[in-house]
């Protein structure tokens, strides 16, 4: 014992660590944590659908000048998996704001009134988002029961990636709603860059 405190495990001076505490702040990291590894992992299978893409395309280029005989199956293909990684691809790009956007009135407005503009943004981002899922479901839906002739595969496989893409927008979108609401600096970088002008 030092200066009279009672520092056991179990006495009344002890303290427990912040991530034994069951609180706002452990569950927003946890949650940050999985979806994190949800946006890499959706980052690293765009990453291989194109370059999946780009050696198919050199295939049919070559297999069209070289052997004079074009596979039917590299189009189709290449089309479906550029669906897969720009869907995927443009929800990361929403959770790491790296989409364009016209950011003038940041630089002239107090902290609050960017967090206000932003959660606007994110609101529609999010309704954005919903609308890919309902649609893309529509779509898939509708268009299940042909089959695409070179592939050999349902359709409304080609909306898959709208739908999926649309529910990461979502989350991603919500993530920084609720972040924010919960009085977390999910702003922190709009905030340093108006208190550098």
């Amino acid at each position: 014992m030092i200066g009279g405190a009672d520092n056991r495990p179990g006495g009344a001076g002890a303290s427990a660590s912040p991530s034994d505490r069951p609180g706002p702040n452990v569950f927003w990291l946890r949650t940050e944590r999985l979806l994190s590894g949800l946006a890499t992992l959706a980052l690293w299978v765009s990453g291989a659908g194109l370059t999946l893409m780009t050696i198919i395309i050199f295939w049919q280029v070559f297999s069209r000048y070289v052997l004079n005989h074009s596979p039917s199956w590299t189009e189709a293909f290449s089309v479906l998996l550029m669906g897969w990684f720009i869907f995927l691809g443009a929800a990361v790009g929403v959770r790491e704001r790296t989409h364009l956007g016209f950011d003038v009135l940041l630089y002239f407005l107090p902290s609050s009134a960017k967090a206000v503009l932003r959660s606007i943004s994110d609101v529609v981002v999010l309704a954005f988002g919903a609308g890919m899922i309902v649609y893309g479901i529509q779509l898939a839906r509708l268009t299940w029961e042909t089959v695409m002739p070179s592939l050999l595969l349902p359709g409304g496989v080609s909306f898959l990636p709208v739908v999926l893409g649309g529910a990461l927008v979502c989350l991603f979108s919500l993530e920084r709603l609720a972040g924010r609401f919960a009085g977390l600096p999910v702003d922190a970088d709009i905030h340093a860059t108006g208190e550098e002008m």
